[in-house]
């Protein structure tokens, strides 16, 4: 999952991208609310997490633009304002979720888990599932016909994205930002080396190539037995 983390508070930050990057999950890091809602807009993201007390833009102002615009990216708000209204305001403005410092990473990862379930396929107990694959995004575990598999994190990256988007094609821009966000990218040739290797796992026709746009992964295939 690609999140964008929207915090000033350097020390903070530091501490939140190690802990969110420890789930596998692909972390870009902004301090400043105009370049955040910059990003927002130009860009895809799964989830961002916001502080409300930013330089130039208020976190506030930041979702009710983005909400205007049409773009639904689920906004969980990190804020030291304790006041009932102030969390009303957040929630009006179109947040899905609201945590007052200080906070536990575990609960703002609890968050995380719901907040992103209410858009996909997946519960807490059998996590994300299309055919006869089931992902669980808190660990990694790719179950196929009964057999588990931890995924490298790369992996991991592309196919939960192609299971929370099924039968839709997924682009070689949109998967190289799931794996890598900001921070330089590896070989060329790397996205495909992926998918060859999930391929192997999953079977070669559930992960169908679009030629010259990206990939998808064809729900109907991947609920077949595999044919290697």
């Amino acid at each position: 999952m690609r999140i964008l983390l929207v915090e000033d508070d350097h020390s903070l930050a530091r501490t939140m991208l190690n802990m969110l990057r420890e789930d596998q999950n692909t972390v870009d890091w902004l301090d400043d609310g105009q370049q955040a809602l910059n990003a927002l807009l130009q860009e895809h993201f799964d989830l961002a997490i916001l502080d409300l007390t930013l330089p130039r833009m208020d976190g506030l102002d930041i979702v009710r633009n983005i909400r205007q615009q049409g773009n639904q990216t689920p906004v969980i708000i990190l804020t030291a304002r304790a006041d009932l209204n102030e969390k009303l305001q957040g929630l009006d403005a179109g947040a899905d979720d609201y945590l007052t410092k200080p906070f536990a990473m575990a609960e703002l990862k609890a968050r995380i888990r719901a907040v992103t379930r209410r858009g996909a396929a997946t519960s807490p107990s059998t996590g994300l599932t299309v055919g006869r694959l089931t992902l669980n995004p808190e660990n990694g575990h790719l179950i196929v016909d009964g057999e588990s598999i931890t995924l490298p994190r790369s992996e991991f990256q592309i196919l939960h994205y192609l299971m929370r988007n099924p039968d839709q094609v997924a682009t070689r821009r949109r998967l190289e930002e799931q794996l890598y966000g900001w921070e330089a990218g590896a070989e060329s040739n790397a996205l495909e080396v992926h998918i060859h290797h999930l391929r192997r796992r999953i079977g070669k026709a559930a992960i169908r190539t679009v030629r010259g746009v990206g990939y998808l992964l064809d729900s109907q295939a991947a609920a077949e037995p595999a044919c290697l």
